[in-house]
C-alpha cells in the first residue's frame, strides 16, 4: 500500500504530522507531496516534527490569484501522482492544496481520504474559499475522517452514507499533546525570549481574507481602546506575512501602548505563547480546536464558524468583528464568564486520531479495497 499525503500550508502540516509518523512507524509506504502554498512557515513545522518530503511543487508567487494557483497545482500534482502510482491519497482540511489534491486523485481514479471532514458554515463565501473547497472535497472523498458528531451529521445531510464516515477526533490534538509533553522546558525558554513570561496578556491572531479591510480595523480599534485602559494587560499579536494585513495593523495599533507585535511564530513558539495567554482572540479555525485543551477562553473574530462544538460547549464565543461587540465580550471576560469558559473539556478529541486513521487504512487494505 502506497499512500500520498498532499499538503502545503502550516496548519495542514501540523495536522498531518501525527498521521505521517503513524504510517511510517507501521511500515506503510508514504509519499509526502508539498504544494508550496506556504514556504517559510511550512518549513518550520516540517523540521519540528521531522517530516521528510518527497516532492515540493513550489508554485507560490506574490499576488497570485486563486484560479492561477489552482490551475498550476492541478497540472503539477497530476505529474507526480501518475509517476508514483499511488494507491490512496490523504488530504487535510479545506485549503486550495487539499482541494487540488483531491481533484487530481479523482481524475486519476485514486481513492481520497479527507482528514477533518464535515466542517460547514452554510455560507460559501465565509470562509472564502475554504467552505467551497471542503464541500467539493466531500463530493470526491472515498472516506470522511470527521472530528465530531456535528461533522458527521453535516455529512449525512449531504447524502453521504454512514459507512463512508469515521468519527475520530482531530489530529491537531495529537500534535498539541505531544508538544506539551515533550517540549515543556523549551516552551518556557521561548516565553522568556519574547519577554512575556511574567506578563498577563491576550493572544490575538487575525489573518483571514474575509477580515481584510474594515473588519480588521474595527477589531483592532476595539482592542486598542480596551488595552489602553489597562495598566497590566498586554496584547500579543504575531502578525501574518501578508503586506495588506500588516499595513492595517501598523496604522490601527500605532497608539496602542501595551502591544507586543511579533513576526510570524514557529509552531513551537506559538504553542508557548498560547499556553500562558490569559485568553485568545482569533479568526483561525485551528486555534479554536487547540485552545480548549489548554483551558483558554476564545473569542472567535468571525460571523460564522465551521467549528460550532467549542461554541456549544461554552469554551468559545462567536463575537464577529464589530467594534461594539468585540469590546463588549472583552469586558465580559473580566467576570464570571472567564471561569465558566476556561473549565470546559475539549470536544475535539483524545489525542489518538492518527492511530484511528491508520487502523482504518490497514483494515480496508486487508479487505482488498486498496
Amino acid at each position: 500500500m502506497k499512500i500520498g499525503l498532499i499538503f502545503g500550508t502550516r496548519p495542514e502540516a501540523i495536522k498531518m504530522a501525527s498521521v505521517y509518523h503513524q504510517l511510517n512507524k507501521n511500515n506503510i509506504d508514504t509519499k509526502v507531496i508539498l504544494t508550496g502554498q506556504h514556504k517559510e512557515m511550512l518549513e518550520q513545522v516540517l523540521n519540528l516534527f521531522q517530516i521528510k518530503s518527497d516532492y515540493n511543487v513550489g508554485i507560490m508567487k506574490e499576488k497570485q490569484e486563486l484560479s492561477e494557483l489552482t490551475g498550476k497545482l492541478i497540472i503539477e500534482l497530476d505529474k507526480i501522482i501518475k509517476n508514483e502510482k499511488l494507491d490512496y491519497i490523504l488530504v487535510q482540511g479545506d485549503t486550495t492544496s487539499a482541494f487540488s489534491g483531491a481533484l487530481v486523485g479523482f481524475y486519476n481514479k485514486i481513492p481520497v481520504g479527507h482528514i477533518e471532514a464535515g466542517l460547514r458554515t452554510g455560507n460559501i463565501y465565509s470562509p472564502f474559499p475554504e467552505e467551497v473547497n471542503r464541500k467539493l472535497i466531500g463530493t470526491i472523498a472515498d472516506i470522511h475522517f470527521a472530528p465530531t458528531e456535528i461533522n458527521v451529521k453535516n455529512l449525512k445531510k449531504e447524502g453521504i452514507s454512514e459507512n463512508k464516515i469515521l468519527k475520530c477526533g482531530n489530529t491537531v490534538i495529537d500534535s498539541l499533546k505531544w508538544i506539551i509533553k515533550n517540549k515543556s522546558e523549551i516552551l518556557e525558554e521561548i516565553r522568556k525570549k519574547y519577554n512575556i513570561n511574567d506578563k498577563k496578556y491576550i493572544l490575538l491572531t487575525m489573518h483571514r481574507r474575509e477580515n481584510w479591510g474594515n473588519p480588521m480595523k474595527e477589531v483592532l480599534s476595539a482592542i486598542k481602546d480596551y488595552i489602553n485602559k489597562k495598566e497590566d494587560l498586554y496584547i500579543v499579536f504575531p502578525m501574518h506575512l501578508n503586506p495588506k494585513v500588516r499595513e492595517i495593523i501598523n496604522e490601527t495599533l500605532k497608539d496602542c501602548k501595551n502591544k507586543i507585535l511579533l513576526e510570524p511564530l514557529e509552531y513551537l513558539e506559538f504553542i508557548a505563547v498560547m499556553e500562558k495567554a490569559h485568553y485568545i482572540m482569533t479568526d483561525s479555525g485551528g486555534i479554536q480546536e487547540e485552545a480548549p485543551t489548554l483551558g483558554k477562553p476564545t473569542l472567535v473574530l468571525r460571523d460564522t464558524t465551521e467549528r460550532p462544538e467549542a461554541i456549544e460547549e461554552g469554551t468559545a464565543k462567536l463575537v464577529g468583528t464589530s467594534y461594539k461587540n468585540v469590546l463588549k465580550f472583552m469586558e465580559l471576560l473580566e467576570g464570571k464568564l472567564y471561569q465558566d469558559m476556561s473549565k470546559v473539556e475539549n470536544p475535539y478529541g483524545d489525542g489518538k486520531t492518527s492511530e484511528k486513521i491508520r487502523l482504518y487504512l490497514q483494515k480496508i487494505e486487508s479487505e482488498g479495497k486498496i
